[in-house]
């Protein structure tokens, strides 16, 4: 096996992983939701549905499957997903993103459907997802199956050069850019952020309060801990949760 083999190989346990890390904490239900990591300008790793489909919580580097940008795949028995434009039309309008996660948070979509704008209700409790719907996330408010480029491209002219998007009354694309090594647990991460907000945000309504942003004093004195403890810890963590909840491959 050469090294670009390994790197392969690799990557696709690594996005098998991200699948069941998204399983258990509650990014997708069931068979719904993809991810999928770049390996080269026109190709890229992506979760597809095999034979034995048993959904996310259940994936295997087997699902892992090469795909060209522009679409065409042998991928043997498996299926690419209805949605793989998603991910190929991002990489396609963003060279820099390696790395594209789709999921259906129930919190998410929700909230979607409710409407209003995303806004940093806290602070220290999670600075990440803080400062994330501070910059702004925006919202498609399509909740159409994106299974075209043509879709897509809409898609990916909303979400510009943020890091993640909802879809109105369907869930959110996450991206990230850097080595996939990192983009993959970056890009989850963000999805897990976003739907912590949005979760908090539906807990403050559903009481009778109004969802504020905290003070901007309060937002420019959060500090950046940094990618070994946003990324690398927090990561570690929900990888050794999958498997404790018996989601491990």
């Amino acid at each position: 096996m050469t090294p670009g083999d390994h790197r392969t190989h690799d990557l696709a346990e690594l996005v098998a992983t991200a699948c069941r890390v998204m399983a258990t904490v509650g990014l997708v239900e069931h068979v719904l939701g993809h991810i999928s990591a770049r390996i080269s300008a026109d190709e890229l790793l992506v979760r597809c549905r095999g034979p034995e489909e048993s959904g996310l919580a259940y994936t295997t580097a087997d699902d892992i499957r090469r795909v060209s940008l522009d679409g065409s795949a042998d991928v043997g028995a498996w299926a690419v997903p209805n949605e793989l434009p998603i991910h190929t039309e991002v990489m396609r309008r963003r060279p820099a993103v390696t790395a594209v996660v789709h999921a259906h948070p129930p919190a998410v979509v929700a909230l979607s459907l409710v409407g209003g704008d995303i806004v940093p209700i806290y602070g220290a409790y999670d600075i990440p997802g803080a400062l994330l719907a501070a910059d702004g996330v925006p919202t498609w408010e399509r909740s159409v199956l994106v299974n075209s480029a043509e879709l897509a491209g809409v898609m990916a002219d909303v979400l510009g050069d943020r890091p993640v998007v909802v879809l109105r009354g369907h869930g959110l694309v996450s991206v990230a850019e850097g080595p996939p090594e990192t983009a993959v647990p970056q890009a989850v991460l963000q999805a897990v952020a976003l739907d912590t907000v949005a979760r908090m945000t539906l807990a403050i309504r559903s009481a009778g309060g109004t969802p504020r942003s905290i003070g901007e004093q309060d937002l420019a004195g959060l500090p950046d801990l940094g990618g070994g403890f946003n990324v690398e810890t927090m990561w570690r963590h929900l990888v050794r949760r999958t498997r404790d909840v018996g989601h491990g491959a």
